[in-house]
């Protein structure tokens, strides 16, 4: 049969919108830490925009995707490594072509160990040290634009059911200082009720957390028995312990260890926004993992060792227990924790355990 104009023209267009419409759910993953698999992503509305490493486009419909993973960097800035650690991940879960991998790039260019090139019209963010810096919610520099306004925008986009119509589960998740982030993220975040598709949170090995209270822990909140202190030192057990938690007894030397982002007190940046007893409420509210690799208890890779920080407990190990009580505690909160066997402070070793990969791509 001959087809006529009229019918080759409407044919072409119908080809034309099976490639557009179905044909990008087969498109393979960008999977290397280049340019070829990075866009800019900014709140609407706002100048400025920041960096992101990509597995697939933002701004292409996919319906192979049914899930979406968020992966903040290290105090280093190293989103292309975060995003090579995810990517080892996805590839170990099966993931690659049914999950969309997002590393955000927090750069600096203020000097001092901070000089990260800026891309024309890239926000820049404070260096360290400083309270209101991007991990935690901190704004840019010269900016009202929050390092959290970021990560929300990236979750509204993979929430737009015309581009990512079969997503499924939402994570976000970080290590060290990426966990601090994610941590914080998941108490603050004032886009997570909103979303068809609720993210889930994977805290890693972060330095510090956010207390609710005047409060920290002793020696007796954690585990009887556990090595969290320093390598090869188990503390014995009184007959009576004490209490597992106790008004810091150095509170008058130590004027910060209750203020943002260590506690509530004088929060800026986005959390700001909210009142305390609203971020108690959406702390315990929030899905969340504690990811604590059980031989991470050396103060190396930018341990923070400040009284603030060492009133949470001596090493990364302990203190992820012992926040873990805390919360559970204090807001009732059902957060998981979950002990990463032989992994120190690395992202790579934590999330491509196998008992994190279910978490870290989540079948919904």
């Amino acid at each position: 049969m001959v087809v006529g104009a009229g019918e080759g023209v409407v044919k072409r267009i119908l080809v034309l919108a099976a490639h557009l419409f179905a044909g990008t759910a087969a498109a393979a993953p960008c999977i290397t830490a280049g340019p070829a698999c990075t866009e800019m992503v900014g709140p609407a509305g706002s100048p400025g925009r920041t960096l992101v490493y990509r597995s697939h486009p933002l701004e292409t419909r996919n319906t192979a995707i049914t899930r979406g993973i968020v992966i903040v960097h290290g105090l280093g800035r190293d989103a292309h490594a975060a995003y090579r650690a995810a990517l080892a991940a996805a590839f170990l879960a099966g993931a690659l072509d049914d999950a969309v991998v997002i590393a955000p790039r927090f750069a600096s260019n203020e000097g001092g160990a901070c000089t990260d090139e800026l891309a024309p019209g890239e926000l820049g963010w404070h260096c360290q040290p400083r309270n209101d810096t991007w991990r935690t919610g901190g704004t840019a520099v010269g900016s009202e634009v929050s390092s959290f306004d970021i990560v929300d925008e990236i979750l509204r986009r993979l929430a737009r059911k015309q581009l990512f119509p079969n997503l499924k589960a939402l994570v976000v998740a970080g290590h060290s200082a990426g966990g601090q982030f994610a941590s914080r993220y998941a108490m603050t975040s004032q886009v997570h009720d909103q979303l068809p598709v609720k993210p889930s949170y994977l805290v890693a090995n972060p330095s510090s957390y956010t207390y609710l209270d005047d409060q920290r822990p002793l020696w007796s909140a954690l585990p009887a028995g556990l090595a969290a202190a320093a390598p090869g030192y188990v503390l014995a057990p009184p007959a009576n312990p004490p209490a597992a938690f106790a008004p810091y007894r150095d509170a008058q030397n130590c004027s910060g260890y209750d203020t943002w982002p260590y506690g509530l007190q004088k929060r800026n940046g986005y959390a700001a926004r909210l009142g305390e007893e609203q971020l108690k409420k959406q702390l315990a509210a929030r899905p969340t993992t504690y990811l604590l690799g059980e031989l991470d208890t050396l103060p190396l890779y930018g341990f923070d060792s400040s009284c603030a920080a060492m009133a949470q407990g001596p090493t990364r190990f302990a203190r992820g227990l012992a926040y873990a009580r805390h919360v559970a505690e204090k807001a009732g909160a059902q957060h998981r924790t979950v002990v990463v066997a032989a992994c120190g402070h690395s992202a790579r070793c934590v999330f491509t355990a196998d008992n994190v990969l279910p978490l870290l791509f989540p079948k919904e």
